[in-house]
């Protein structure tokens, strides 16, 4: 894929991450962490390049990269000793700590293959996934405080490619994940940053109106769904930039479609069911339930990958409870292509959602400046995990539930039911 259109759209896609998503500042450092991708270096290192060269033309004073590769995941499933999954190279870790103490910036480069580690033991794989949200927690509670300026983002990786369209050859199908990647992130448009500057505008005002009504709860209603779910005082509605710590205005997701904010965590009741798969630790779950009785995870069913869900809800106690709310519009431009991501960070803009486990600081007035003892009994959760799951759909109702108990409509039928 070296013809001059995916180059241009390539370079196009750099600069919207560092104007839009980073928002990066003169004299600030960037250092880009490339989640496990088959092929690194050599696979997205084209974006990395463009990435960099934006960065230094907005006056970066300097790029760095850790690259990653996801084979030596399987690997080390397949063949490490069993006693030995708590080890774990830290030397990135410091790296990225070292940039976050200073206010420099952090991308995530995403798009491994979704079915990486697919029919391995899933008490292994949920050892080492315990052991790496262990060891990345320093960072994890850095970014859900805001602390700099972040973001994550998607590059075309083959084996994801093939998963989205199994119909293409592979260099076919990278190709076409490339296209929708540049159409969902707006990089197709005459002017992409004057469209993400339109698009930012719009997601604040239905942000401004949540946050003026200020919900005692929330009730979901959907074919195997029947769900309350409780907001705590004090929450902030959160949509497509925020402010950092460091001063610094950012995008944290690009492609972003959702409103959100968190719940309290002592109140959720009810079953709600997904509407996408979820891909977790290089596993698929789908089809799956989730039962919920004053906040807590009770009981969990799927036709596929229920022992990795599993795993994951016993991770800690936090993974027991919501982190997230999310509200999404079933027509998101996301949801429009009508097919599957098989990623996290396309399909949770295609539908509302909800994460098990850590919930965001900044989403809780005075959130960053509590102690986890304090932020727990604000109504906030704490946890290793954050793990977003979709269960929107153009089926879904969603009303508010005001103090006095009244109710009105959010959403009907996946969309809208007011206007900002």
């Amino acid at each position: 894929m070296t013809n001059k259109s995916h180059q241009e759209s390539l370079e196009k896609y750099a600069e919207a991450i560092v104007r839009v998503g980073l928002n990066i500042r003169t004299g600030q450092r960037l250092i880009i962490n490339l989640a496990a991708t088959r092929g690194v270096p050599h696979q997205f290192a084209p974006l990395v390049r463009e990435v960099a060269k934006a960065a230094y033309r907005v006056g970066a004073r300097y790029v760095d990269v850790i690259w990653g590769d996801e084979e030596m995941l399987r690997l080390r499933a397949q063949y490490a000793p069993r006693d030995s999954f708590d080890e774990y190279s830290t030397w990135q870790i410091d790296a990225v700590m070292r940039m976050v103490e200073k206010g420099d910036a952090l991308l995530s480069i995403t798009g491994s293959d979704p079915d990486l580690l697919g029919g391995l033991d899933p008490d292994i794989l949920g050892m080492m996934q315990k052991t790496h949200l262990q060891q990345f927690s320093r960072v994890s509670e850095k970014v859900s405080a805001n602390a700099i300026n972040w973001c994550v983002v998607a590059a075309a990786g083959e084996g994801w490619a093939k998963k989205v369209f199994p119909e293409l050859p592979p260099e076919k199908a990278q190709e076409k994940l490339w296209e929708a990647i540049f159409e969902t992130t707006r990089i197709n448009q005459p002017d992409p940053i004057a469209a993400w500057q339109e698009h930012i505008i719009n997601l604040r005002g239905r942000a401004k109106y949540l946050q003026a009504k200020q919900y005692n709860a929330l009730h979901y209603s959907a074919p195997g769904t029947d769900f309350t779910l409780g907001l705590p005082n004090g929450h902030i509605w959160v949509s497509a930039q925020s402010l950092a710590q460091n001063g610094i205005a950012f995008t944290a997701n690009m492609p972003t479609e959702e409103v959100f904010t968190l719940p309290d965590r002592n109140r959720a009741d009810g079953v709600i069911k997904s509407t996408y798969p979820l891909s977790y630790g290089g596993t698929l779950i789908d089809d799956f339930q989730v039962t919920f009785e004053k906040g807590r995870i009770t009981k969990v069913s799927a036709q596929k990958g229920e022992s990795v869900l599993q795993k994951l809800v016993d991770t800690d106690e936090g993974s027991h409870r919501l982190g997230e709310v999310a509200l999404v519009t079933a027509s998101s431009p996301i949801a429009q292509r009508g097919h599957l991501f098989y990623n996290t960070l396309y399909d949770e803009n295609a539908s509302c959602h909800i994460a098990i486990g850590r919930a965001y600081r900044f989403t809780l007035t005075g959130g960053t400046e509590l102690t986890d003892e304090e932020f727990t009994a604000a109504g906030g959760n704490v946890s290793l995990n954050h793990v977003d799951f979709m269960i929107g759909s153009p089926t879904m109702d969603i009303d508010g539930i005001k103090q006095d108990g009244a109710r009105e409509p959010v959403m009907r039928k996946g969309e809208w039911a007011f206007k900002p």
